[in-house]
């Protein structure tokens, strides 16, 4: 038994990662659930999707668009009640284009303080004008290097 949670050690069980940002919090309901009783697939890219836009938002300054999922692992299922948190890091910033790693962990319904990691993905943004052409990032928006300390 754990002292913490009183509930008896999970095998899956992972600490929620320090070093990504919390983007998204949302609890799936029936509505999202697929005929075996699991969340549907598609609902999770969606929120996945919304997820990992936060990031790359702060940098397109304007229009962005998704543009490439470059990999989707569902490693478990997504149940009705669960509490989903979506964390995102940016991995890479280009020209015009910027992927993000989003991380999605659970809390079950009777289990809280307790998480699983449910899926992972990488997801390619794109800066985009009016009329929906790639534009550059813009520079003013870039992270800067540290500044070497003295």
């Amino acid at each position: 038994m754990s002292i913490e949670t009183g509930l008896p050690p999970d095998p899956l069980s992972v600490k929620l990662p320090l070093d990504k940002e919390l983007v998204l919090k949302v609890i799936p309901m029936p509505a999202d659930c697929n005929a075996n009783g699991d969340i549907f697939g598609g609902w999770v890219m969606a929120q996945v999707d919304l997820a990992g836009s936060v990031i790359p938002a702060r940098y397109a300054e304007g229009r962005m668009a998704t543009v490439a999922v470059n990999e989707f692992i569902f490693k478990q299922p997504v149940r009705v009640g669960d509490i989903l948190s979506f964390y995102s890091e940016l991995t890479r910033i280009g020209r015009t284009s910027m992927t993000v790693k989003v991380e999605v962990y659970a809390e079950r319904f009777g289990s809280q303080g307790r998480y699983i990691k449910v899926t992972e993905a990488s997801v390619t943004y794109v800066a985009i004008d009016d009329a929906g052409q790639p534009r550059p990032v813009p520079v003013s928006s870039l992270p800067r290097p540290a500044s070497p300390s003295l």
